[in-house]
């Protein structure tokens, strides 16, 4: 048996019957990483003395029966933007190159209370700004499937860690679909949960108001595990949600039966690459062999998102990394004369092209003059596209689009062209200037073996309905297999 191929929930089963122990578990995972790891890197930062430690401590919790959850004793990697106590957290930036925080992210102390073991933190984009894993300080994680492409971003070092079975699963953040377009190009699942959902304390801001943490794994049932983990009610976060209830692994059922399906004529226009508009289509054909009622509808507002999405979260960004000037924690640059060139020059140095560009750009949106002029306009868009999204949601269940125009880029493609890369979130950012929770799902191959992924959304708290929906798929589909 090859233990590091198994799913999250199985893996925690097999330890639970004492078939396989979690000092085994950690084997078989840290031998993966020993083979792959050199071509693709994934991680940041690996600790395997920590993970051993933490699994010597968990075995026998399990063995005395006081840890019984589905995940106790699975192994996760983080992404590199969650606070870890004790252990290196860097945002993949040069500017936080020895920053090790003293307490852990909400979500992350979450797993670890029922019984995780964190084996490292994963490669993304700086600061999580990008969507190819290429503006990272530490170099460029690579496509599992093709190491010339990109695995996506920003969460692209868990995307490849899932996909290369070197965790049996990940957590990601997705601001503008950080998760979702990853594992779309990595071939694996990942879902951004309703903002609130999961607790934002503890994760490296970027865009405050768009930012969501959400599992990435290996198929929806872990997916389920892993939320149904991670999710809680924090007073730690002003922005945490209190709901009714935190169950979403019995939403795994394979009945989609008048489900109401729409597919927005908006995101099937020019730019969508015809192979995985066809797969889209080919998974529409599928829930309406299932009993699904599926149809095309007129989503607006669409063509507006970028702009709204780009102002917005750069706006924001540039308030929150003010707070990394080389004075309280993080690099400092070593020759200065005052305070000023201090500042000036750590932040030169320190920060990375992309992340800069975003700064300046949020610092002129908010500028006096321009403030009405760009980023009031964009949060008035925001509210329109949250109201379109409302009045698609009173007459479908979901929404089935594409998770990204195109299968994984070329390295080297997009870092010419920033707005080309900044196209390819196209299909996703809307769910976090609307709030809603998505679901990327893997749904074919092109014609270069790259994985295609679709993207279910759902109305506000209505992650149940994406699981049940992308369960039924993900078992008719191995089922035409």
């Amino acid at each position: 048996m090859e233990i590091q191929k198994l799913t999250a929930v199985s893996l925690g089963k097999k330890i639970k019957e004492k078939e396989i122990s979690v000092r085994e578990a950690l084997d078989a995972v840290f031998a993966q990483i020993d083979q792959t790891e050199g071509r693709y890197h994934a991680y940041v930062t690996l600790d395997k003395e920590g993970a051993y430690k933490q699994a010597d401590v968990i075995q026998e919790k399990i063995d005395k029966g006081e840890l019984t959850g589905a995940l106790a004793g699975v192994p996760v990697a983080i992404k590199d933007n969650m606070c870890t106590k004790g252990l290196l957290t860097t945002c993949s930036s040069k500017i936080l190159e020895n920053y090790i925080p003293t307490y852990t992210a909400s979500a992350v102390q979450n797993l670890t209370d029922a019984g995780c073991v964190i084996i490292g933190k994963t490669n993304m984009d700086e600061f999580a700004m990008g969507s190819t894993t290429e503006t990272s300080y530490y170099g460029v994680t690579r496509n599992p499937h093709n190491p010339d492409h990109v695995p996506g971003g920003s969460s692209g070092g868990s995307a490849a860690a899932v996909a290369l079975n070197e965790c049996f699963f990940a957590l990601g953040s997705d601001t503008g679909g950080s998760i979702r377009q990853p594992s779309a190009f990595c071939g694996i699942t990942g879902m951004k949960p309703t903002y609130g959902t999961v607790s934002r304390y503890g994760l490296i801001a970027y865009g405050s108001s768009l930012d969501q943490i959400g599992p990435m794994t290996k198929n929806v049932t872990d997916c389920a595990a892993v939320l149904e983990t991670i999710a809680s009610y924090d007073k730690k976060d002003s922005t945490s949600m209190k709901r009714e209830e935190y169950d979403f692994t019995s939403a795994l059922v394979r009945d989609v039966k008048g489900l109401r399906i729409g597919l927005p004529k908006d995101y099937f226009g020019e730019g969508l690459d015809s192979e995985v508009k066809a797969a889209i289509f080919k998974a529409a054909e599928t829930f309406k062999r299932m009993g699904a009622i599926v149809e095309e509808f007129d989503l607006g507002l669409v063509q507006y998102a970028i702009p709204a999405y780009y102002i917005i979260a750069s706006a924001e960004a540039s308030s929150n990394l003010e707070r990394f000037d080389g004075v309280k924690y993080g690099y400092r640059t070593k020759e200065y004369g005052d305070l000023h060139s201090m500042y000036k020059k750590t932040r030169s140095e320190g920060f990375g092209s992309e992340v800069k560009r975003r700064i300046m750009l949020g610092s002129f949106v908010l500028s006096s003059g321009y403030y009405d002029a760009y980023y009031l306009k964009a949060l008035k868009t925001k509210a329109l596209i949250k109201q379109e999204f409302d009045k698609a949601f009173e007459k479908y269940d979901i929404i089935l689009a594409p998770a990204a125009p195109t299968t994984a880029p070329l390295l080297g493609s997009s870092l010419q062209d920033p707005i080309k890369m900044y196209l390819s979130d196209i299909y996703t950012i809307s769910a976090n200037l609307a709030g809603i929770p998505g679901l990327s799902i893997p749904c074919g191959k092109d014609n270069k073996g790259l994985p295609i992924g679709m993207q279910l959304l759902g109305g506000c708290f209505q992650e149940k309905t994406l699981l049940r929906a992308g369960f039924a798929y993900e078992k008719a589909r191995e089922e035409e297999a």
